[in-house]
């Protein structure tokens, strides 16, 4: 009986080990790249992308690869392209107006989707099932600048522009090194920002890609030392506590950045803050603070705003 239960033991453990999936293996001759501890292996440059986020458009456009995008998505997050690039981006399709829909991407016959990780996931289109389509999928989710450029650095391998590519990260980093000896030894301004009001302030954390940008425009945000998750929500209260010197407002679809000062104006907390009191509120497009092709552009509008002294 022993012998028996040892061979019926061992014929499950054989079975058991076939029936685990085995990685799938590049095809010989792919780039492989590391997509935040995910591989994505591309065989040949893609030919028909979709870039699901205006960040994600409008790098495509500042890398002369506006060509190969076939859609595009949530516009309604945007205010535009830059003038350099509007019409680069405003000739290409819009799949979806707000967030791209599972339908939409399976059906473009798209062979590449560079994407927000928060625009493709479980609640749509997820990257196993785009795969099962003949669809690659990179995720723009940076945190870092030098994660930031490492995605533009891959992009630039994946359609053949390396050259392309390490010449814009090389003007980025000399743009953002120029403000930071611009507003070197200042004592940095304390930033509120400010998405959204409801039952308290939608606001990013430590670990949001706009705290970083902050920083390096001589800011602070003040909530940046939670971060459990990249968004969240603050009382009004904890808002006041902390004191912020400017509050930095973004600016999307709805609603407008004059409907939010009123907003802000009317709140009978935030209203008792000096700088609500004194006018003290800049503004920054949403998809101006997402990594992307921004970052210098955004460094510079947010040190104007925090120094206007200096930049006259």
């Amino acid at each position: 009986m022993k012998r028996i239960i040892m061979m019926i033991a061992a014929l499950l453990l054989l079975v058991s080990c076939a029936a685990e999936p085995t990685p799938e293996a590049a095809p010989p001759g792919a780039l492989v790249f590391d997509n935040y501890g995910r591989e994505v292996a591309i065989s040949a440059p893609p030919e028909k992308v979709l870039t699901l986020g205006p960040n994600c458009t409008e790098l495509f456009a500042a890398l002369g690869l506006s060509y190969k995008v076939i859609g595009r998505s949530l516009i309604n997050h945007s205010r535009g392209p830059l003038p350099e690039y509007a019409d680069a981006v405003n000739s290409i399709p819009e799949l979806n107006y707000a967030s791209a829909t599972r339908e939409a991407i399976l059906t473009s016959g798209a062979d590449f989707v560079y994407a927000l990780d928060w625009e493709i996931g479980d609640e749509g289109c997820n990257i196993e099932e785009a795969k099962a389509y003949g669809i690659d999928v990179y995720v723009n989710s940076a945190t870092t600048l030098d994660e930031q450029y490492k995605e533009i650095s891959d992009l630039g391998r994946i359609f053949g522009i390396e050259d392309r590519a390490e010449a814009f990260i090389e003007d980025q980093r000399a743009r953002i090194a120029k403000v930071g000896e611009t507003v070197s030894g200042k004592e940095p301004v304390r930033v509120l920002v400010y998405d959204s009001g409801n039952d308290g302030v939608f606001t990013c954390s430590g670990t949001n890609f706009e705290s970083l940008l902050i920083s390096l425009a001589g800011g602070e945000n003040i909530f940046e030392d939670m971060d459990d998750k990249q968004w969240i929500t603050v009382s009004y209260e904890e808002v006041l506590v902390r004191k912020p010197d400017v509050i930095l407002i973004h600016d999307y679809d709805s609603p407008s950045v004059d409907e939010k000062i009123a907003e802000i104006k009317a709140n009978p907390v935030l209203s008792e803050l000096d700088c609500v009191k004194n006018g003290r509120f800049a503004t920054i497009t949403l998809e101006s603070v997402l990594p992307g092709n921004r970052m210098a552009y955004a460094v510079e509008s947010m040190a104007r705003a925090f120094y206007p002294e200096l930049f006259e």
